[in-house]
């Protein structure tokens, strides 16, 4: 064989193989792990469809940048079996940590199983998912959602003299945050307000288009009954926001809204008085997911909840603060 010949084999193989070595693709979704000596932190995402989701991806994805460390990312699109196999995926490529944003409360458990398994931390944002703090999952960061509906309903109490009738607008079924958030508010109106009443409780899995056909299907069913509406987040609240304007009614004379997000279109409905009121749910996990990482990293204890603390959104502060909001 010539030299040339020869060289050129060589140089086919050398490809090949360099080729084979950077087949994974640690910062986009599936792939092998590749070990440079960065943390791999695999980040599982319910959903990516609303301004919230949205804010909460990109705080924990640039976050992870800024720190120099790689990331496994994955969108299970509001399918709580594709999240199940994303964890479980994240869990075979050998990821050394694992943020979850579990799409419900149960269906979770043989993920937590298997990084538990692989002695996988697993961190917990914004939802909870079962199992026992501390032994399934590490810990836990979100809002008070309990909290929330509660702050919520004290604000509603006050604003309609412990009166009317109130629809609710819930989020996904069986997730701990719609849970939380329904106990908090519907406790507080039945402990302080008798002559409040929900009148309907209805699932818009805390989207825009859902909430505005939940809202249209509760107008022509309860039709002037309707007083309050209560939602679950703030893109739930503009749906139904669009719902009761097609039925010639007016947000915020006709029927009060109040809702939890304090997002960009939620406080700028506050300024044009459509919303009466928003809770704040922040979405920038970002930084406190990433200090538990490093403080797990320093062989140091981190609690088993950390609670964020959030703002109340109305018609006094909503302009000094819409500009900021996502």
């Amino acid at each position: 064989m010539k030299k040339n010949s020869l060289l050129f084999v060589l140089m086919s193989m050398l490809l090949l193989i360099l080729a084979a070595c950077s087949s994974g693709s640690p910062s986009g979704g599936s792939g092998e792990k590749v070990d440079d000596g960065k943390l791999i932190v695999g980040w599982s995402q319910m959903e990516n469809n609303n301004p919230w989701r949205i804010a909460e991806t990109e705080s924990i994805r640039e976050e992870a940048k800024k720190r120099g460390i790689q990331m496994v990312y994955s969108d299970a699109q509001g399918d709580t079996a594709k999240q199940l196999s994303d964890v479980e995926d994240m869990v075979a490529q050998g990821v050394d940590y694992i943020i979850l944003a579990p799409r419900e409360f149960e269906g979770l458990a043989p993920a937590l199983t298997a990084a538990k398994n692989a002695k996988i931390p697993v961190i917990l944002v914004d939802r909870k998912a079962k199992g026992t703090p501390g032994e399934d999952y590490v810990t836990f960061l979100g809002s008070d959602f309990i909290k929330q509906g509660q702050r919520a309903a004290k604000w509603l109490i006050e604003e309609k003299n412990g009166k009317g009738n109130i629809v609710e607008l819930t989020g996904t079924s069986g997730s701990s945050v719609a849970m939380d958030r329904h106990k908090g508010f519907a406790d507080t109106i039945k402990d302080n307000a008798p002559e409040m009443k929900i009148i309907a409780s209805q699932n818009g899995d805390f989207a825009r288009a859902n909430g505005q056909k939940v809202m249209e299907n509760l107008l022509q069913s309860n039709g002037d009954e309707i007083d309050i509406v209560y939602a679950h987040n703030d893109e739930m609240a503009i749906g139904a926001i669009n719902a009761i304007k097609s039925a010639g009614k007016v947000p915020g004379k006709d029927i009060i809204v109040v809702s939890v997000d304090g997002t960009k279109d939620g406080l700028q409905a506050i300024i044009d008085g459509e919303i009466g009121a928003t809770v704040e749910s922040t979405p920038f996990f970002g930084p406190q997911v990433f200090d538990v990482i490093g403080n797990l990293e320093n062989g140091e204890d981190v609690p088993t909840e950390i609670i964020m603390e959030d703002r109340f959104f109305d018609k006094n502060n909503a302009k000094e603060f819409v500009n900021e909001a996502y």
